[in-house]
C-alpha cells in the first residue's frame, strides 16, 4: 500500500508567511499614525465641550484653546491647519483635513487620508 505526504512544504510555508509579513509591518507602521489622529480628534471634542457655553467665540480663541490642548495631549499637527468656520446653523466647527504617509520599504510608502469635523454647539 502506498502513503501519501500530507501538510505544507517549506515553500509554501514561505508563500504563506511573506504577505502575511508584510500586513503586520504594513499594520505596525500605520499605528503611530492612528493614535495620532485620536488624539487629535480627543484633543478637539475636550476643546468643544470646554468652549460650548461661551457665547463670545472667536476663531483665534478656538484656536489658542486647541493650541493648548495640542501641547498637552503631545498632538503634532500645527493649530493652524485646523479649519475654523461656522455651519450653516451658526455654530462653529473644527475640522482637520490631512494626509500622512508612512513608508513602508524602499519606495514604497502607505499614504493615510483623515478627515474630522467636531461642531461646538
Amino acid at each position: 500500500m502506498r502513503t501519501q505526504q500530507r501538510g505544507v512544504t517549506m515553500i509554501g510555508w514561505i508563500f504563506l508567511l511573506i504577505p502575511m509579513a508584510i500586513v503586520v509591518y504594513g499594520g505596525i507602521r500605520l499605528a503611530p499614525k492612528y493614535l495620532a489622529y485620536y488624539k487629535l480628534v480627543t484633543a478637539m471634542k475636550e476643546t468643544a465641550s470646554q468652549l460650548k457655553s461661551d457665547e463670545t467665540l472667536t476663531p483665534t480663541l478656538i484656536r489658542g484653546s486647541l493650541e493648548k490642548r495640542f501641547d498637552t495631549g503631545y498632538v503634532e499637527i500645527d493649530p493652524k491647519d485646523i479649519d475654523i468656520s461656522k455651519n450653516e446653523n451658526g455654530d462653529w466647527q473644527m475640522t482637520a483635513d490631512y494626509e500622512d504617509g508612512a513608508p513602508l520599504f524602499g519606495n514604497i510608502s502607505l499614504i493615510l487620508k483623515f478627515n474630522s469635523t467636531v461642531a461646538i454647539h
